[in-house]
């Protein structure tokens, strides 16, 4: 009954964000923009200048016989060069025109939007600034459409932050990643770490499907407490049941909860933070090594692979990784159970491999 209720009103707090138009989320969904240089910006502009004036020469240079000049000669190359550059830069001397009605038509459908083009090139960083949430909505139309099969962060704090830096260094490409947070900072600095960020209360259902989660291989919930944390997995299992749920949470007592609302996956942050503080009382390089094994880009790291048609039937002790444990069916058995002492085709070696000879 209290879960029912807790679900009624995560349903009437969903506002249908995915529902508006891609305009209206420009500011809350941000894709990151891949930098160019001002030399990169500035050379591009030239090019797009250089093609309106080359395309109104081509233009007038082929209707040339319905120009005249002051002089009444048939219009050269060079006077095409020239009346196209004089009329794009609406400079305009008059002593070239456009006399037959075919020529001023020309003039009016096609010259006067390329003279407007060319103005718009040449005052690009105006348009630029003016045109930005244009872009961010063409931005936004792309990546909805194409978002499949990412990992959704709620929460861009320590440990979230922590969490995608260890993703990244596991090979997980930036742009697989999405940040949900209501801190406006914090999502800034995502957004520079080239990642997509998403600005909203994660309890709602329609910002996490703005986010994508309904579509999304994993969710992290790393937020800065237990409740949040608990509401956060449920409306995301809601969203997404075929979705891996990995939570972290302070206390211990609040486990149970977290696996009824549907994580996979609970990190309990106060007591391994305190596992690791006593073993380095006595043995500091314990810690050292631990620490090694959960950095994948550097030195030693844990690491899961399927069973080869080969290692089949023997035992995953006498392979010549150093495996820790085999999942089988989901659930991981330890290396020394007799379970597993004959590898079957389906499971999966959890390992310690060498990042950088991996590389």
């Amino acid at each position: 009954m209290a879960k029912g209720r807790l679900r009624r009103r995560l349903a009437a707090l969903d506002q249908t964000l995915t529902t508006q138009p891609d305009h209206a989320l420009v500011g809350t969904l941000r894709i990151p923009e891949t930098p160019v240089s001002p030399a990169r910006k500035i050379a591009m502009r030239v090019l797009y200048a250089l093609g309106a004036l080359f395309a109104a020469v081509a233009i007038v240079y082929l209707d040339r016989n319905g120009y005249r000049d002051v002089q009444g000669n048939a219009l050269s190359l060079l006077d095409c060069l020239y009346y196209a550059t004089v009329s794009l830069s609406t400079t305009g001397y008059g002593d070239i025109t456009p006399f037959t009605p075919s020529a001023r038509l020309i003039n009016v459908l096609v010259i006067t939007p390329l003279r407007v083009a060319f103005l718009i090139v040449l005052i690009g960083t105006t348009v630029e600034t003016l045109t930005e949430a244009s872009r961010q909505t063409l931005k936004i139309q792309q990546w909805r459409r194409r978002v499949r099969d990412h990992t959704v962060v709620v929460g861009y704090g320590t440990k979230g932050k922590t969490a995608v830096a260890a993703m990244i260094g596991d090979g997980a490409q930036s742009n697989e990643i999405v940040i949900v947070d209501t801190d406006r900072a914090a999502l800034d600095r995502a957004d520079k770490a080239g990642l997509v960020t998403v600005h909203g209360d994660a309890n709602r259902a329609d910002v996490l499907r703005l986010a994508g989660a309904q579509h999304a291989t994993a969710i992290v919930v790393a937020t800065n407490n237990d409740p949040t944390a608990v509401l956060v997995t449920l409306t995301a299992r809601e969203l997404a049941p075929r979705a891996k749920i990995i939570a972290s949470i302070r206390e211990a007592e609040n486990q149970h909860l977290l696996r009824q609302s549907g994580a996979d996956s609970v990190v309990v942050s106060s007591e391994t933070a305190g596992r690791l503080l006593g073993m380095a009382a006595k043995t500091p390089t314990v810690v050292e090594m631990i620490e090694d094994l959960l950095t994948p880009d550097a030195g030693f790291a844990i690491a899961e692979r399927d069973v080869t048609t080969k290692e089949v039937g023997g035992s995953a002790r006498h392979l010549p990784d150093i495996v820790l444990g085999v999942v089988r069916g989901g659930q991981l058995v330890r290396v020394d159970d007799p379970e597993v002492d004959a590898m079957e085709l389906g499971d999966r070696l959890l390992y310690i491999r060498n990042a950088e000879g991996s590389r």
